[in-house]
């Protein structure tokens, strides 16, 4: 068993903080920290997989090629990793990724 205390994670000016949680055969964990106006640029990665987005705190949106939705605490995104995706921070906001299989 292993606990991560993502909340004790840090936000930076810089861009986005990452803070790997874990990573195994099975599945990578990420904390991603956006402070307001960051993001995440629209990316795919061309391999089979998928992807969880999982808002932890704050508001933005999840982007796509083509569009976006909102995000805020509690939504979640699921979607094949090879389809377009992205985040934009309204606000400070954790996400927590998890991709399975890891990349």
């Amino acid at each position: 068993m292993k606990i991560a205390r993502i909340a004790d994670n840090p936000f930076r000016d810089a861009g986005p903080a990452m803070t790997l949680v874990h990573e195994s055969e099975f599945v990578k964990v990420i904390n991603f920290n956006f402070k307001a106006g960051q993001v995440l640029p629209v990316h795919a990665h061309d391999v089979e997989g998928e992807l969880v987005l999982a808002v932890l705190s704050g508001e933005g949106e999840f982007l796509s090629k083509d569009s976006s939705a909102p995000a805020r605490a509690g939504d979640t995104l699921v979607c094949p990793i090879a389809t377009p995706h992205g985040v934009a921070a309204r606000t400070d906001m954790r996400v927590l990724v998890t991709i399975a299989p890891p990349i």
